[in-house]
């Protein structure tokens, strides 16, 4: 009875033959990680694309009845300062602005009659972007 005692206690210290998991397993396989990564990342651009959606959605909100302020005209008169001409309404005001201040400095007793083809031309590629977005600025004028 000693003898099958201790074959028994002999049996019980051996482990047992489990698989054995090779150690070159790593717990995430490259592929998987390269997959984690990519939707992460389409995850991550696809909400910067619903914000700015949501956010010109909010902007558009907004009556479309043109522009109350119009830059009628402007011209640089140093690196940093410009000579302004605004519109309001049917008001026209020229404006000094520098990098420190904004000045009024005349209000028109008439409003200056400035061609359409003297006025500052939207850049094509400006223009397009605007289309796209759905802003058609050649709508308001």
């Amino acid at each position: 009875m000693g003898a099958l005692l201790v074959s028994e206690l002999a049996f019980a210290a051996t482990p047992a033959a489990s698989p054995t998991v090779a150690p070159t397993a790593a717990p995430g396989s490259l592929g998987g990680q390269l997959a984690q990564m990519v939707f992460g990342l389409l995850l991550v651009v696809g909400l910067i694309f619903f914000l700015a959606w949501v956010l010109r959605r909010m902007q558009g909100a907004a009556p479309k009845g043109g522009q109350v302020i119009e830059i009628v005209g402007s011209r640089a008169i140093g690196p940093r300062d410009r000579l302004l001409l605004v519109q309001i309404g049917r008001e026209q005001i020229l404006i000094g602005h520098t990098p420190g201040s904004i000045e009024a400095l005349h209000v028109m007793a008439e409003p200056v009659e400035v061609p359409v083809g003297a006025r500052q031309a939207t850049p094509e590629f400006a223009q397009r972007l605007m289309e796209l977005m759905g802003k058609d600025h050649k709508d308001n004028t």
